[in-house]
């Protein structure tokens, strides 16, 4: 529907929105709250529109309330993480020129001193706006008790703000400063439609929600296809494995409802299935339980923002009945490509485009492949025995606008026709898409091969000795590069044994799994790899902090 997502809550008035830690919010009630928040952040910004507005929330109900009311008034949202270091949120603050900041009594210990420094305004919801909310409890899903929904004081029709910049999310900075993904509410609009077609959301759903609220994953695909759905969005504070598990087992239920959807980064998955053993497994009818409701009851588990090991498929599917649904995005595009609802999910790949997304296959400014989700074209046949491999190009309405005030990155970004280059290299295979890696990091080049870092993270991660790996090309002057990995061993080194016969062992294992010029020549026993909140590895500093003795002498 091609409504902003705030005007959908006429729809719903009455049914259950939100479930946070302080109870229930219907859509009513949320929409009153953001109107009348919107009227004051319009006062503050005189009126102006298009103004950035950051936002620094806990992950409950005040974080939608900020959202809705930043875009009732007109103004563009910059999502913050109170993870970040206070340089990092500067830097964000600065970059996109943020006029006001929207937070919570929670983080005004982060907020005020930012605020001082850059001199800039800052409002405190508990001042501005009542959470009204219900009490935990048996609640049905239509409720007909008429509601007053207070009126939007502006003059802005659904197709000028369609044409409106909504948000700017800043990426990882793996390739320099981190740029502002600049995002109109047509992009939003636009990757909410094709996850709600292609994963068939309904009113009914029921997600329960761990995931950060500054990435498109927590944003769009957590939270905002929810509401957009008239459906209800459990919040968690944060990702905690037993609380994640106490939903989807339905331990203490006496909500009147239970979550039958969760999304998560592959690290969520191993932290669940490191509780699950610790807590379900020695207990055979808890072990039969956990399948049984996991089968019955959840119809929709998702992993993304990092590759899944095809062990941690396995195992998940072993530990649920659930195949995990793998899918492909990022946050100039939202999600691109999503193994089926329905159909054959097969591991390590990501499935094919999503509606309305077009991709191409592109090697050496030749396009391989071009398609969409209703038919793939073969462009330019590879010789027999070849794979379709190069870098990935998407294009359609889900694509990002621009990057905030940097016309010469978003001009390189795009081809003169208009594709966007994601900078990721793909392989296709029984028309199915598999990610090999970032184009410029995870494609190794050594000896004349192109070696996938994600291939030999995920075959090595087979081996039960090994609990986490990261694989980077290291530098040679004979080679071009070697492979490196950082490994993370299932048993801790408690005693403080030189690891020199761990490393010997795991090469002589990697060379009966691997081709010979894949095998990491290089190997840093780690107590563990080092990630943002997404799960995700920043392999440049990985470079620069773990393998700095090889740089060195090098």
């Amino acid at each position: 529907m091609n409504r902003p997502i705030f005007r959908l809550a006429y729809q719903w008035p009455n049914k259950i929105a939100i479930v946070d830690k302080s109870g229930e919010h219907t859509y009513s009630s949320i929409f009153n709250s953001s109107v009348t928040l919107s009227k004051i952040l319009k006062k503050s910004l005189h009126g102006e529109i298009q103004e950035r507005v950051a936002i620094l929330c806990p992950n409950d109900a005040s974080y939608v309330v900020a959202q809705w009311a930043s875009w009732i008034s007109g103004q563009i949202v910059v999502p913050l993480s109170p993870l970040h270091p206070s340089p990092m949120l500067e830097y964000y603050l600065n970059d996109s020129d943020t006029k006001v900041i929207l937070t919570t009594a929670q983080f005004e210990n982060i907020v005020q001193p930012l605020a001082e420094k850059l001199q800039q305004k800052y409002l405190l919801l508990e001042d501005h706006v009542t959470m009204d909310f219900k009490p935990l409890g048996k609640t049905s899903f239509e409720e007909n008790d008429e509601v007053k929904m207070l009126n939007i004081e502006n003059n802005i029709s659904d197709e000028e703000y369609f044409d409106l910049n909504a948000m700017i999310i800043y990426t990882s900075g793996s390739t320099g400063p981190p740029k502002g993904v600049t995002l109109t509410h047509k992009n939003l609009n636009s990757q909410i439609n094709c996850l709600k077609t292609a994963w068939s959301w309904t009113n009914k759903d029921v997600i329960l929600h761990a995931l950060p609220l500054n990435h498109i994953h927590g944003i769009v695909n957590g939270l905002m296809c929810p509401l957009h759905s008239g459906a209800r969005c459990v919040m968690l504070p944060k990702f905690n494995a037993a609380d994640v598990w106490t939903w989807i087992l339905a331990i203490e239920q006496y909500y009147g409802y239970r979550v039958n959807m969760f999304m998560g980064v592959p690290t969520m998955y191993v932290k669940l299935i490191e509780n699950y053993e610790n807590v379900f497994e020695k207990n055979d009818r808890m072990v039969e339980y956990v399948k049984a409701v996991c089968s019955q009851k959840i119809r929709l588990m998702v992993s993304g923002s990092a590759p899944l090991p095809s062990t941690l498929y396995s195992r998940w599917e072993q530990i649920t009945g659930h195949q995990l649904l793998e899918r492909y995005g990022m946050s100039e595009i939202g999600m691109a490509l999503s193994n089926p609802l329905n159909g054959e999910r097969k591991p390590g790949f990501v499935g094919q485009p999503l509606p309305g997304v077009n991709i191409r296959i592109v090697k050496d400014d030749t396009v391989l492949i071009e398609g969409n989700d209703k038919n793939i074209e073969i462009i330019n046949p590879v010789n027999k025995g070849e794979s379709y491999i190069g870098n990935l190009l998407v294009k359609g309405e889900n694509v990002f606008k621009e990057y905030w005030r940097k016309p010469e990155s978003t001009k390189k970004e795009f081809t003169e026709d208009g594709w966007f280059k994601t900078g990721d290299t793909v392989e296709y295979v029984d028309n199915s898409f598999k990610i090999l890696g970032r184009t410029s990091i995870d494609i190794i080049k050594t000896g004349g091969f192109k070696v996938s870092a994600l291939f030999i993270e995920t075959t090595m991660l087979q081996n039960q000795t090994i609990k986490d790996i990261a694989v980077v090309g290291l530098p040679d002057s004979t080679w071009g590069q070697r492979v490196g990995a950082l490994v993370v061993l299932s048993e801790p080194n408690t005693n403080n044994v030189e690891p020199k016969k761990s490393k010997k062992e795991l090469k002589s294992w990697a060379e009966t799994v691997l081709p010979p010029y894949s095998v990491p020549t290089v190997i840093e026993i780690v107590d563990e790899v080092p990630k943002n909140a997404m799960g995700k590895v920043d392999k440049r500093s990985l470079l620069k902090n773990n393998f700095s003795k090889y740089l060195e002498s090098f």
